[in-house]
């Protein structure tokens, strides 16, 4: 059996200030740091992690870092696997804009049912759920030991969905994981079931 203890980035000023992200080379901000220090130490205190799958952008690698300052040292492998969706030409623009102008790429119902749509430089969700669950699912289960996966909120909502076995739509629209929200699966052979599902851990 394999448990999958997956981390979404912390915060980065796009987040805060409402900005498509994508692939973009954005930081954490301080509070996104701080955000990853707790759950390191929450994830210290709860699991024991035999290795780490982490997406290969600079604020998932940025969090992992920082988990790993609480967790230990694991082997890390940061894959494009486990990335945001790629968002080309929208890439930076603020979802404002994005939802007057260009709705089918931006992250409304609207955008969730247009699942196909493929902006000039990016991906569609639904190219973003075959690299996703491919992904996922070739880990198998075959193992007993606990990953850590840091990746971000587009692949959580996947994720959670396809294991409940919803339709993508569904999956995008009914998952709205936090910064820093931990979501656990167990993994056993060709069956996954959700233990815990995109909370913030409280260490009060």
């Amino acid at each position: 059996m394999t448990r999958v203890v997956a981390v979404r980035h912390g915060e980065t000023d796009w987040n805060r200030n409402g900005r498509m992200q994508g692939w973009a080379p954005v930081p954490l901000n301080e509070t996104g740091r701080e955000q990853a220090r707790n759950v390191g130490q929450w994830l210290a205190e709860s699991y024991d992690v035999d290795r780490v799958l982490a997406s290969d952008l600079l604020r998932t690698r940025e969090t992992t870092d920082l988990l790993l300052d609480s967790v230990g040292d694991r082997s890390v492998s940061f894959e494009s696997a486990w990335r945001e969706r790629g968002l080309g030409v929208y890439q930076g623009l603020s979802y404002e804009v994005v939802e007057e102008r260009f709705p089918i790429y931006g992250l409304s119902e609207t955008a969730y049912r247009a699942v196909e749509a493929t902006p000039e430089g990016g991906e569609s969700f639904r190219d973003v759920k075959e690299r996703v669950v491919g992904r996922f699912d070739g880990l198998g289960g075959g193992d007993d030991e606990t990953l850590l996966l840091v990746t971000h909120g587009g692949p959580l909502c996947i994720l959670l969905g396809h294991v409940k076995g919803l339709g993508l739509t569904e999956s995008l629209v009914n998952h709205h994981p936090e910064n820093c929200a931990v979501t656990e699966l167990l993994v056993n052979g060709g069956e996954t079931t959700i233990v815990r599902e995109s909370a913030v851990p409280d260490r009060e």
